[in-house]
């Protein structure tokens, strides 16, 4: 600790990002990143743009990024916000829309860099104890509060609730701020962005999307986020307030072809879902408890053997999942959704270490 460090530095409690181990051999299954490369096409926009223009300095505003995203999704391009992922967006959005004069409210078990954000920035927060079944219950939150966020699917657990709960819950807080960050949206979760859509727009609904994961551009670091164009405007403030280029030109380049390859992105989530819906009939025949899962990771524990310990095992073959030393989770192992192979590999594992 420096004498320098200011009060707020002091008292910080960082965010823990997964693990980049460095094996030689490795099964990587604990930072749900894409087991599939990205779209073809993003690669060679990039490859576009590796000129002597990058001596220049990017769009600002990233308006033709904005406007890729606002077409496929039926919106304005004022109604989206671009990021250096969406920690960045998440991170403008605790600044400049979730801190107020009560406190935000989240569940207890989720997305850990939220209390670190309340942290950084001052903000007062309520946790909302999740279910037994580690759900999320709309009715939980329909309480006097400064804003609302949770992951839908909800992450480290993978579940989801429906888009017609979320209507609900909008309808039922109209004075504070309610953001659904969809990282895993695309792997079976309904949606939010078509609410706001058209006149009838929520002015207190934000989602936020990712580039990172059904998209496999985590190396590009692309986030955006979508609401009323007010939301938005004021998002942009804090944004040009901290740094006003936040995506490069290779960035932007790639995020937009990506964006426009619907079909990499159907084809590969796909391939996830197959892909889960076998592991987890694998790991019921092993004996393994697993919550319902609608993103490419599941979250599982078995009753006779401890998380930490499995955790270990599994590493000590090369094979590196994701344990959190939490209370109620402790028990749990998340695993990324890789490929079959790696599938495989997981379960020949599981089923040594079991026996």
């Amino acid at each position: 600790m420096s004498r320098f460090w200011s009060p707020v530095v002091q008292t910080l409690t960082p965010y823990v990002p997964g693990e980049q181990p460095q094996m030689q051999r490795l099964v990587k299954l604990n930072t749900n990143e894409s087991p599939y490369g990205p779209s073809a096409k993003a690669l060679a926009a990039i490859q576009s743009q590796t000129n002597d223009d990058l001596r220049l300095y990017p769009d600002p505003e990233g308006l033709a990024l904005k406007k890729a995203i606002a077409q496929l999704h039926g919106l304005d391009p004022k109604q989206v916000f671009l990021g250096n992922g969406s920690d960045e967006v998440l991170a403008h959005i605790f600044a400049g829309l979730l801190k107020q004069n009560k406190p935000v409210h989240f569940p207890d078990i989720t997305y850990s860099f939220y209390p670190v954000y309340c942290k950084l920035f001052g903000i007062d927060y309520k946790t909302i104890p999740l279910g037994e079944q580690f759900e999320i219950n709309a009715r939980d939150y329909v309480l006097p509060n400064g804003g609302i966020i949770f992951p839908n699917p909800n992450a480290p657990t993978g579940r989801a609730i429906a888009r017609s709960e979320i209507e609900t819950l909008l309808s039922k807080n109209l004075d504070s701020v309610v953001v659904i960050d969809e990282a895993y949206v695309d792997y079976g979760t309904e949606s939010c962005i078509p609410l706001l859509r058209g006149a009838s727009c929520p002015e207190n609904l934000v989602v936020v999307h990712t580039l990172s994961k059904s998209r496999a551009l985590a190396g590009l670091r692309v986030g955006f986020a979508v609401g009323h164009p007010t939301l938005i405007e004021g998002l942009e403030r804090v944004k040009n307030s901290f740094n006003s280029y936040p995506l490069g030109r290779l960035a932007q380049a790639g995020a937009i072809a990506a964006i426009e390859d619907q079909t990499h992105l159907l084809e590969t989530s796909a391939k996830v879902i197959q892909t889960r819906d076998r592991l987890v009939s694998q790991l019921d025949a092993l004996g393994f408890d697993t919550l319902p899962s609608t993103a490419n990771f599941i979250f599982t524990r078995h009753p006779k053997h401890a998380g930490e310990s499995l955790y270990q095992a599994l590493r000590d073959r090369g094979i590196i999942v994701r344990h959190f030393k939490s209370p109620r989770i402790d028990a749990f192992l998340r695993i990324t959704i890789g490929t079959d192979e790696q599938s495989n590999e997981l379960v020949a594992a599981l089923q040594e270490i079991l026996s």
